[in-house]
């Protein structure tokens, strides 16, 4: 990344992202703390001549948009190269970062594309607050560590403070010589209208493109009822549907009904019909609103009478009496609208955080999450104790534990076949899909003695596998918050491994393509599986791919693996230009991967039904031939578990025929 000459900037670094820190703010002199921030994510690249480039986190030139910020820091540079990673933001009359500002400055650009010629943006400046710095002169910083990195970005000169500065950090031992604690700071973000806090461990390097447990944030993400006042038609994928609710609320002061802004995701599409059916009988032909909401949040509205009453999370409530980053999270029957009264655009002081969490150990196992809420239920015929079932496991949706131990219990008929006799390898998310993850095949502390095991010799040992053959064990399993279940293609009989009994064929989607791509893929799979005499089902990955299943009989373990193989190079032979037999990420660009060794018999695969750790509650769904054969889009074979409860109800498990189809592998 070193510049050849005086105008080459620094090359693009992919940006290093932050992880949810599941609800538990750390403290330790170990962590230093920022304020997050409500802007556009940036990287300023500036060349030894001073050339700077303004990039996007996704790589995008943001240089003319935010030109005013170009050349600011060259003269504290003196000839130097520099590269800041930071936040581009602008701030409202009020003196706080305003994110709906920012919002309308960039539509202004967007329809001024030629470019404004100063007085179009001169009324809402902008400035690029720093918090990193990966590069200066020649030393790439990227191995520094973080204390380190901030020295020195610390101590760059601000020739022009208004249009670059430094986001300020403080550590904890900073906030203890002020005898304050990460605790006061998190309140004082809150009361000054940031996002939340980011903490950053001082003794960590800059990691590219990852998003590691050295920088973990803490949003203050919010509930709150609303009242449904209207909806939008979807469009794209969702015509026909419905695409969004616009909400309502009381003002506390007043009384009167007020806008205070929309929301678009977390529904399941059986959510959306839902909606739109009980809305459509609801319609009037005007807003209910005291005061006329803005144009622009109002194109195709369709109003309804102020009856039912929901609920959303959220991160923001504005001062121009906005919510924002929201997310549904049902109707709340139990909920008059009368009660329902808009929340204040200055948040209160929110409650001291949990208790720090100890710091990761060597183990896989996590750390028991705290107690919290516990209730007894019955499973089959076990008791067991389930413990913070509103804790939300995916952030973007508001979906709760509750809701996953729902899913699972209500799936539990068309999933516990295909478990039945496989060792299960759990992906656990105690802290939710933002947090850290653990992949777990041995047994953890504490399971209940009645849970079946079967001890396996693995290339480290032996281990003791959990087999979940019944719905306890399945409850146990979510209340764990082991929202991804994996097993191999083989079960196993009285402690001993029986010969594979599946076939498998991953189809993973290189850059470029999707799963829509994938589907051609299968189309040609699945005459090829047809014409050896087998039977092929699909299902969904449930992230981005999708597999190819065929029940067989054969008693070399090594069969599958080598068929498979076979076959997959067949098909990159034939079209080598949009399928690969080949794991190397640099044969993977525009062509599906056709994953054969998957059925090695140390390999597993996410079972069917099973839950992913996406942003959103999507499940591995079996799937027709059809629809394989009508996919043209991603959203077409994107399923969340409720879409998948409703499946269920109209075709039943589209695998079961699946043990029954075994026929030999030749």
């Amino acid at each position: 990344m070193a510049a050849d000459d005086a105008s080459h900037v620094p090359a693009w670094v992919e940006p290093m992202l932050a992880k949810a820190d599941g609800g538990r703010l750390r403290s330790g002199p170990e962590w230093a703390y920022e304020y997050k921030l409500d802007g556009y994510r940036a990287a300023m690249r500036i060349a030894p001549d001073g050339t700077t480039v303004l990039t996007s986190r996704n790589n995008i030139d943001f240089t003319a948009e935010f030109r005013d910020l170009a050349g600011v820091l060259t003269p504290a540079l003196d000839g130097r190269a520099a590269y800041l990673d930071g936040e581009i933001v602008v701030y409202g009359e009020d003196g706080r970062i305003d994110f709906e500002r920012m919002q309308e400055r960039r539509g202004r650009y967007v329809r001024h594309q030629s470019g404004p010629k100063g007085r179009e943006f001169t009324d809402v400046p902008v400035r690029f607050l720093a918090f990193d710095l990966l590069r200066l002169g020649d030393r790439s910083l990227l191995a520094t560590p973080y204390d380190e990195r901030r020295r020195l970005l610390a101590e760059l000169p601000m020739p022009d403070p208004y249009r670059v500065s430094v986001v300020r950090a403080v550590t904890f031992d900073e906030l203890a010589a002020d005898r304050r604690t990460p605790a006061d700071f998190l309140a004082h973000a809150a009361s000054a209208g940031y996002e939340g806090v980011v903490a950053k461990l001082r003794s960590s390097a800059y990691l590219p493109g990852q998003r590691p447990d050295s920088w973990l944030k803490h949003p203050l993400v919010r509930t709150q009822e609303v009242i449904v006042c209207g909806w939008r038609p979807g469009q794209r994928s969702f015509t026909g549907t419905l695409g969004g609710l616009l909400l309502g609320a009381h003002d506390p002061g007043t009384g009167d009904l007020v806008y205070i802004g929309d929301v678009g995701t977390g529904f399941s599409q059986a959510t959306r019909d839902d909606l739109q059916a009980q809305l459509r009988a609801m319609e009037r032909r005007t807003h209910p609103f005291v005061t006329t909401p803005p144009r622009e949040d109002t194109v195709r509205a369709r109003w309804v009478e102020p009856q039912l009453v929901g609920e959303i999370v959220y991160r923001q409530f504005t001062r121009g009496g906005r919510v924002r980053h929201t997310a549904w999270r049902g109707l709340r029957h139990d909920k008059d609208p009368a009660e329902v009264l808009a929340p204040r655009a200055v948040p209160h002081e929110p409650a001291s955080p949990s208790p720090p969490a100890p710091a990761p150990s060597s183990s896989s196992s996590p750390s028991p999450e705290p107690a919290g809420q516990r209730i007894t239920v019955q499973a089959g015929d076990r008791r067991l104790t389930l413990s913070n079932l509103d804790k939300v496991l995916y952030p973007a949706a508001g979906f709760t534990k509750g809701e996953v131990i729902n899913y699972y219990s209500r799936v539990a008929a068309v999933l516990l076949p295909h478990l039945a006799g496989r060792p299960v390898t759990f992906i656990r998310y105690p802290n939710g899909v933002d947090g850290q993850k653990w992949f777990e095949k041995n047994v953890p502390k504490g399971a209940p003695d009645w849970l079946r095991t079967v001890r396996l010799a693995g290339t480290g040992g032996t281990i003791d596998y959990p087999l979940l053959d019944d719905l306890p064990g399945l409850v146990w399993a979510a209340n764990m918050a082991a929202l991804e279940l994996h097993v191999p293609q083989w079960t196993v009989d009285s402690g001993t491994r029986r010969p594979p009994d599946r076939l498998v064929f991953d189809l993973d989607p290189g850059p470029g393509t999707t799963i829509v791509d994938c589907c051609r893929v299968a189309e040609r799979l699945h005459d090829a599986l047809v014409a050896d005499g087998l039977t092929p089902y699909a299902k969904t990955s449930g992230s981005k791919g999708m597999q190819l299943y065929c029940g067989i009989r054969t008693d070399d373990p090594a069969a599958p693996s080598a068929y498979a193989k076979r076959l997959a190079q067949r098909l990159a032979k034939e079209t080598p230009e949009s399928v690969t037999a080949v794991m190397a990420k640099a044969q993977r660009t525009g062509r599906v991967f056709i994953d054969w060794s998957q059925n090695n018999p140390a390999k597993t695969t996410v079972a069917p039904y099973s839950l992913r750790g996406r942003d959103h509650p999507t499940a591995s769904t079996p799937v027709t031939w059809d629809e394989v054969r009508a996919c043209r889009h991603v959203n077409h074979l994107t399923f969340t578990a409720d879409d998948v409860l409703d499946r269920i109800e109209d075709h039943g498990d589209l695998l079961a025929g699946l043990a029954e189809d075994g026929a030999p592998l030749g």
